[in-house]
């Protein structure tokens, strides 16, 4: 009995952990970032998502940001949001890091073929910070895939 008690109490847990991350969601390069905030922060009312700005949506995260998009930004930043942008967006376009709202978290892509930059059978280059990150491979994936 006390082994079955162990067992579904295990399963409830793991499905709370697995309940308590949402997903990611993509503003940019034709989706409107308020309407992607605000489908993914009614999706998430209780669980941390990812929000990834790419293109011309990383706007929405500048710190000299219009006030209709700090608005829009404040907003969604109600939910338990990580604001994501990709590297490649940061090394290419007109903003840096710095230049973004505390918080905000540059994500790479895949490295070169070839490239030893994320070691072979991890999921997340040595000096990310993985608490920033989703912990599920497919959406890491994903967010891998969108920003190389």
């Amino acid at each position: 009995m006390s082994r079955w008690l162990a067992s579904l109490l295990s399963l409830v847990t793991c499905g709370a952990v697995a309940q308590s991350t949402g997903g990611v969601y993509i503003a940019g390069s034709g989706f409107d970032f308020p309407h992607v905030a605000e489908r993914a922060l009614a999706q998430n009312p209780q669980s941390r998502f990812y929000l990834l700005a790419v293109g011309d949506a990383v706007r929405y995260l500048s710190l000299t940001a219009p006030e209709e998009m700090v608005e829009a930004r404040r907003q969604v930043a109600r939910g338990d949001v990580v604001f994501l942008v990709c590297q490649r967006d940061l090394d290419s376009g007109p903003y840096r890091l710095h230049d973004l709202v505390p918080g905000v978290v540059a994500v790479r892509g895949w490295p070169p073929p070839g490239s030893n930059a994320l070691p072979a059978n991890e999921k997340y280059y040595p000096d990310e910070d993985q608490a920033n990150l989703p912990t599920s491979t497919e959406l890491l994936r994903r967010l891998r895939a969108t920003c190389s």
